[in-house]
């Protein structure tokens, strides 16, 4: 009995001495250790670490939701695309539509002076014409001095002109004219003014001579022109009639066939003037009934044959 017990004794005496490596097993395991507990809070915050910098897959769509969308790119505005074009870009158009108005600027400055030159060697051109006149006229300018001389048949171009009659200068007769016109037979000019500021006048073959009755007489190198039209105009004959020229004590008279394209009084104050069919002329003057300026009449002769006479 004693032995028995002995042996139970022994027994449990080995189980109580083996019981502690086991007994601990119960009451304090691997993740309850202070290293486990370690190794389990540094897994924790390296777990959440690497959660919060890469997402898992598992919480893609909560990310998606949470995450307001991508605005979208307007691309087929073009006021989007010219309000996204930079400031400097619009200088720079508005300096070169700048530099286009400058061009064109200079462009009408150069038409501008090339129009001055040219004008300006016409006036040049008629001042040197104007030096074939003898002496001064109350109507023929440098302008109306240019275009009479290319009017002018060859024959009488290049010619000094030469003041055969002026009411200013010879009195106010009509008679009077009519007996200078003598001095240089040949092509003679006729130029008349009235007091509005027309000129105009007639080329007419000299001398003159008038005619008991009305009778028409000279060539068909007799022609017309006026200013009335604000540049000189010449009326050359139509060839409607011969009606060129009528001379008497009484008028001197240009054309026919319904009216006198012109017509001087006696006294060489008053004039009338109207359409006719010999030169396919207007008025000559501002009114078909007119006060006279003055009256001219112009020979042309070279000044050596002219002064020896």
């Amino acid at each position: 009995m004693h032995t028995l017990k002995d042996k139970v004794s022994q027994k449990l005496s080995n189980l109580f001495a083996d019981s502690p490596s086991q007994s601990a097993s119960p009451r304090f395991s691997n993740s309850d250790s202070p290293k486990a507990r370690l190794s389990s809070s540094v897994g924790k915050s390296l777990s959440s670490y690497f959660s919060f910098v890469v997402p898992q897959s598992g919480n893609d769509d909560d990310d998606s939701e949470s995450c307001p969308p991508p605005l979208p790119i307007r691309t087929d505005s073009s006021e989007s695309i010219e309000n996204c074009k930079p400031e400097y870009g619009q200088d720079k158009a508005g300096t070169f539509v700048s530099n286009g108005e400058d061009k064109e600027s200079d462009k009408g400055r150069e038409l501008r002076v090339s129009a001055k030159v040219e004008s300006g060697n016409d006036y040049l051109e008629g001042v040197k014409q104007m030096r074939e006149l003898t002496e001064s006229s109350v109507f023929i300018t440098a302008n109306l001095c240019e275009f009479l001389q290319a009017c002018l048949p060859n024959i009488v171009r290049g010619c000094k002109w030469f003041l055969l009659y002026s009411t200013l200068k010879h009195g106010i007769s009509l008679r009077t004219l009519l007996r200078r016109s003598g001095e240089l037979p040949g092509p003679c000019l006729l130029v008349a003014g009235d007091k509005q500021g027309a000129v105009f006048g007639a080329l007419l073959e000299c001398p003159l001579r008038p005619t008991p009755k009305r009778k028409y007489q000279g060539t068909s190198q007799t022609f017309l022109f006026t200013t009335i039209y604000g540049e000189p105009r010449i009326f050359r004959p139509t060839g409607a009639n011969r009606y060129y020229l009528m001379c008497m004590n009484e008028f001197l008279a240009f054309g026919g066939g319904g009216n006198f394209a012109l017509c001087l009084d006696e006294d060489l104050l008053k004039a009338t003037s109207g359409p006719s069919e010999t030169f396919g002329n207007e008025c000559l003057a501002s009114s078909t009934e007119f006060e006279l300026k003055n009256v001219e009449l112009w020979g042309f002769a070279h000044a050596s044959r002219y002064l020896s006479s």
